[in-house]
């Protein structure tokens, strides 16, 4: 790791020791020099190295500044329930120019893992923590009573870590945050106190992109910080992706031309649902979706096989059981489900808009090319209808909050403040072609995503794509390695935990394809699903039907889409990694959850069975048409 520091043309300052050298090997005589003048000289030198030892003591950092070539800032762009496929760079129809101006300069990774669900993946990203040491051993949201109280599962980023800026800060960075927080909402738990010298948060893990409504009748307002200090309202003319990227420009400029690098965390709310954005954003893609979901994988598929991303041997997963074929819906209902998805690829192209602006601002002030870009996701597309989560039962509080203040339900009003759309399990898996299923799980679909890192630390060739095996744990040590700093082993007195990632500076250097042998393992486990990757291989626990309820393996290198459980012919295979999973639950303190969001799933959908293509015959069948020289009226 020493070596990749100079790649990034940022040497890490060497330790200074402020001890005179005693060792006497340095001295060197002159031909002909008397011992009293080689006494003399050598007393001479040595009070000038203790003269030039006290100055580097006294001025290190002035010298390594005057010496040094600035490091560089480091923008992470963070899209929530960005799919693997939603971005045009890997397979999408979905038109995203800056995006891809991004992927065009640097490098796309199509083996990057992160979390299935939004606060997990971001305390993996701050903290390089495994999530059931860092605090989010589960979502705050659904922590299981057995979980309460247990250090690891507080449901915010916990103080047992340090976080990536403070670390930054602590390196001579600013540290910039805007967008969605969702790691804690008390005075100690906001971005002002982790960190960021400068913020504009949404502290919830979702909400309106036009006002301050949140979901539910026990908590109807959103919360939100700037610079430390709770919104009593929002600014004028407030709109959540367009004042997140106003914002982050305001605070870039503040400090512009004082000679320190910046760190910018651009957490974006989109395009997390309710699908909310301004009308001229709406009708980009009219009737393009009414040819349905099946059709648009397929597209994405080829796509993704022609630019590189996918093995052209790549299958498409099943189309989830319970969903129709698109084919025999009404043209109607096929129209309607269609439009949500006109609202989603909106929803993405304002995202990429202003990403664009923000690149066009640093190429303005001439930051853009001394900035490393992070891109990515933090989890599968969102196939699950929260909405319906949330509002429960007819007759019940939140209800009725629902029914009264998220009412515009007419299509014509969707994406106006108080509608709510959410694109459903079907759009879902358009998003996360080829894989299996969606966010909350943990087959492919849940925690594979798109990565885009582009800028000075990237010496590769332009546009390449890159298929080794990362994580978004590895994200704290790369960054710390780019600004030269490193992970202390306390901090503000507290041991802090191990970091689980491993740095790419030799990937990005060019000097390895990837920074895992096949002997390194991942794991993870979220409302008791759980799942281990070592190599070519996969184990899978998920509650039925979406899993089988016991562990199931795949060959994710051969069968990305995860359509072949192979269990049952690779015992031995079964066997290491489920020891690797026990190693995993004991070192990272997993408790499997008592109550899980998933425990009544089998009783609510149909029975799973297998989806072929044209299965049942009987609703394919076309009227059938006699040849015309055979028909004929009936005789009288």
């Amino acid at each position: 790791m020493g070596k990749s520091l100079t790649q990034f043309g940022t040497p890490r300052p060497q330790a200074m020791s402020c001890r005179p050298n005693r060792r006497g090997d340095g001295d060197t005589d002159l031909p002909g020099m008397k011992a009293q003048s080689r006494k003399s000289a050598r007393r001479l030198a040595g009070l000038l190295a203790v003269a030039a030892m006290f100055a580097a003591c006294v001025v290190p950092a002035a010298a390594l500044a005057a010496t040094s070539p600035r490091r560089p800032n480091i923008v992470v762009i963070l899209g929530d329930d960005l799919g693997f496929a939603d971005m045009g760079a890997f397979g999408s129809e979905i038109k995203t120019p800056n995006l891809d101006s991004l992927a065009n300069d640097g490098v796309r990774f199509t083996n990057f893992y992160t979390h299935a669900s939004c606060s997990p993946t971001r305390s993996l990203l701050l903290s390089g923590v495994d999530t059931h040491q860092n605090g989010l051993g589960n979502m705050d949201e659904w922590t299981a009573p057995n979980q309460r109280e247990v250090p690891g599962y507080e449901g915010y980023l916990n103080h047992q870590v340090a976080t990536l800026p403070q670390l930054l800060k602590d390196a001579g960075y600013h540290t910039y945050m805007v967008g969605k927080w969702h790691l804690g909402k008390a005075p100690e738990q906001i971005p002002a106190a982790r960190g960021f010298e400068r913020d504009f948060s949404l502290l919830d893990g979702a909400g309106s992109y036009w006002d301050m409504a949140n979901f539910t009748a026990a908590s109807p307002r959103s919360v939100f910080t700037e610079d430390g200090r709770y919104q009593t309202q929002l600014p004028k003319d407030y709109y959540a992706t367009k004042t997140y990227t106003d914002k982050m420009i305001e605070f870039i400029d503040a400090n512009h031309g004082d000679g320190k690098p910046f760190f910018a965390y651009v957490a974006h709310q989109a395009p997390h649902d309710p699908y909310h954005l301004p009308k001229e954003w709406r009708n980009r893609h009219v009737g393009e979706y009414d040819r349905g979901w099946d059709a648009l994988r397929q597209e994405r598929l080829q796509r993704q096989i022609e630019l590189g991303i996918l093995h052209p041997d790549t299958q498409l997963a099943e189309r989830m059981w319970f969903l129709p074929d698109p084919l025999v819906l009404a043209p109607a209902p096929r129209a309607i489900l269609g439009k949500k998805m006109e609202l989603y690829a909106g929803m993405v192209e304002n995202l990429d808009f202003h990403v664009g602006r923000l690149i066009d601002h640093l190429k303005k002030i001439g930051e853009y090319e001394k900035t490393v870009f992070i891109v990515f996701g933090d989890n599968g597309a969102e196939g699950t209808d929260l909405f319906k989560m949330i509002a429960g039962s007819p007759g019940s509080r939140d209800f009725l909050f629902a029914a009264i203040n998220w009412s515009q339900t007419h299509p014509n009003a969707w994406g106006d403040p108080g509608s709510y759309v959410g694109y459903g399990p079907m759009w879902a898996q358009v998003s996360m072609t080829p894989f299996s299923q969606y966010k909350g799980w943990l087959a492919e679909g849940g925690i594979r995503n798109a990565l885009i890192v582009s800028g000075p630390a990237v010496n590769r060739t332009k546009g390449s794509i890159n298929h080794g095996l990362l994580h978004v744990a590895d994200i704290m040590p790369t960054l710390l390695d780019i600004a030269g700093a490193s992970y202390p082993k306390t901090h503000e007195g507290r041991e802090l935990p191990r970091l689980i990632g491993k740095s790419w500076s030799p990937l990005l250097a060019g000097q390895a394809d990837s920074v895992r042998t096949d002997q390194d393992y991942l794991a993870w486990e979220l409302f008791g699903n759980r799942a281990v990757r070592q190599g070519e291989w996969k184990l899978r626990w998920q509650f039925k039907p979406y899993g089988k309820g016991k562990w199931e393996l795949f060959n994710v290198a051969k069968d990305a889409a995860e359509r072949e459980d192979v269990a049952a012919q690779n015992p031995g295979k079964v066997k290491a990694l489920t020891a690797l999973w026990d190693d995993y639950v004991e070192t990272n303190n997993v408790i499997l959850p008592s109550r899980s969001v998933f425990e009544t799933l089998e009783d609510q959908l149909p029975m799973r069975v297998p989806v072929e293509s044209g299965y049942p015959p009987l609703i394919y069948k076309k009227q059938f048409v006699p040849p015309r020289e055979m028909m004929a009226d009936p005789k009288p």
